[in-house]
């Protein structure tokens, strides 16, 4: 690891004003960075931690909407998420306890790892994320492996999530890490059904537009009999070849729809 400051603003503003410094970067529950310094693949020479701002924690739910502030810890989604229970499920099974209780959805959204829970929900529930000085659509957000439309400065103060009237996600896990191998969050809203996958593509989260049309038309397993997605883009690594990993998103697509029914 090599040496760095370390900052520990209790304000958005000021936190903001102190990313603005050259070679800062922000630290939300650290459960990628740290690691990442350990290894000396990062060497911010400021941190600018974000444990300590209390506007952006928090769980609330009001007109059909779950709205999530950045900094909360998956724990805290987990016990407060109450109105929204798939993604209470996500939260509860991110990870183990010591993670649970340091990671935020916030690092997670913005770190964007392309095994990670939370993109799946985000995706899927057509939430809408909030920073300091924008909303961008999830549909927007995402651009690929480890890549989001935040600028540099840029944190993500909260995440608003509408209520479907069924969901469920379902991952088949790397069981050293609890990451997702694939995990398929499923989300039924009155003007159809989305469909985000997480751990598989190349390119990260992506929605399953051909398995939305067939499941808006039948929302049953049934209905996704017959489709498939490309090996070709998925990855290929040693925990899985791309065309398991395409298995396996037909598989757990059913079982996020049965689960959901």
């Amino acid at each position: 690891m090599y040496s760095f400051e370390i900052e520990t603003p209790t304000t958005v503003a000021d936190a903001v004003t102190a990313l603005g410094q050259e070679e800062a970067q922000a630290l939300g529950g650290g459960q990628t960075l740290i690691p990442s310094l350990k290894a000396r693949l990062a060497a911010p020479a400021v941190l600018v931690s974000l444990a300590k701002i209390a506007e952006i924690k928090g769980v609330s739910t009001e007109g059909g909407t779950v709205t999530i502030g950045g900094g909360t810890n998956h724990a805290t989604v987990a016990a407060e998420a109450g109105a929204y229970p798939a993604l209470v499920w996500l939260a509860s099974n991110i990870g183990d306890p010591a993670v649970r209780n340091r990671g935020t959805i916030g690092g997670s959204l913005a770190n964007n790892d392309p095994a990670a829970c939370y993109p799946a929900a985000a995706l899927a529930s057509g939430a809408t994320i909030k920073t300091n000085t924008r909303e961008i659509a999830a549909d927007d957000y995402f651009q690929g492996m480890f890549e989001t439309a935040l600028e540099e400065g840029e944190i993500v103060t909260s995440v608003s999530f509408p209520i479907p009237e069924k969901a469920a996600y379902m991952k088949f896990e790397q069981p050293a890490s609890r990451f997702a191998l694939v995990g398929v969050f499923v989300a039924k809203y009155p003007d159809g059904v989305r469909v985000a996958v997480t751990g598989a593509s190349e390119e990260g989260v992506f929605r399953w537009t051909e398995a939305e049309e067939a499941l808006s038309g039948n929302f049953s397993p049934e209905a996704l009999e017959g489709l498939s997605v490309p090996a070709d883009g998925m990855i290929n690594d040693l925990h899985g070849s791309n065309a398991y990993r395409a298995h396996l998103v037909a598989v757990m697509t059913k079982r996020a729809v049965k689960a959901a029914s």
